[in-house]
């Protein structure tokens, strides 16, 4: 009888120390855990902001999002060793009222660059130049008085002739004309050296590929690079 008391008194022993050492254990992992998250959460909020907000040019239609220029910008600044971090806000379909009703909520996070690129579906929708001036004005206009220090980058866009001599001019130079007032940087096409190239866009011809993406890049990094330091 000693015996199998002796007995179960070791092996209620040996269940506590493994079942406090699981114990310390778990304590230990949940530390590192919880270090691990402060660190990433703490490089993320000393890390430099850029926000790509835009319609389906930049939220990168029809591909994963691993191809979408905003992603290879990231991967250039990381190539570099800058300490930015790339948003990719684009929304498939959004018009210039639409980003200026949803600008507020992208603008919840302190930015450094804002590179705006909308206005090609208010052209194909033949909507009214002075809205979507107008409405951009706005966009920018909020950017700036949130944060004052922000660089803006305008990503500008070309309308094709079918759309009229008269809409084409306007439309043509509403995205210097903005730029030239907020002193911002200016993209002068945005698809330059892509647009209307079948093999550079998707059986659509609108959107690039991932061979037009490219390209896309580099158009947007000859003007941003300036603005990285």
């Amino acid at each position: 009888m000693n015996k199998i008391f002796k007995a179960l008194i070791l092996s209620l022993l040996i269940f506590s120390a493994c079942k406090d050492k699981q114990s310390d254990t778990k304590v230990v992992v949940e530390q590192t855990e919880n270090k691990t998250n402060d660190t990433k959460e703490s490089t993320e909020q000393s890390s430099k902001k850029i926000l790509c907000f835009g319609n389906s040019l930049t939220a990168g239609y029809g591909l994963d999002e691993q191809f979408a220029w905003p992603t290879l910008l990231q991967q250039r600044i990381d190539s570099l060793n800058f300490d930015y971090q790339v948003i990719n806000a684009g929304l498939s379909g959004e018009t210039t009222s639409g980003g200026l009703k949803r600008i507020d909520w992208v603008l919840r996070e302190p930015i450094d660059i804002f590179i705006l690129e909308l206005g090609a579906n208010d052209m194909l929708r033949g909507l009214d130049i002075s809205s979507t001036v107008e409405n951009l004005r706005s966009i920018i206009s909020r950017v700036k008085t949130k944060y004052p220090d922000a660089q803006v980058v305008v990503a500008g866009m070309l309308s094709p002739p079918n759309m009229g001599p008269d809409y084409e001019k306007k439309f043509n130079t509403m995205y210097k004309d903005l730029s030239d007032e907020f002193n911002t940087t200016l993209i002068p096409f945005f698809l330059d050296k892509v647009a209307g190239i079948e093999k550079l866009n998707l059986p659509d011809g609108k959107h690039p590929n991932q061979e037009g993406q490219k390209i896309v890049l580099e158009t947007v990094w000859i003007h941003l690079k300036s603005l990285i330091a």
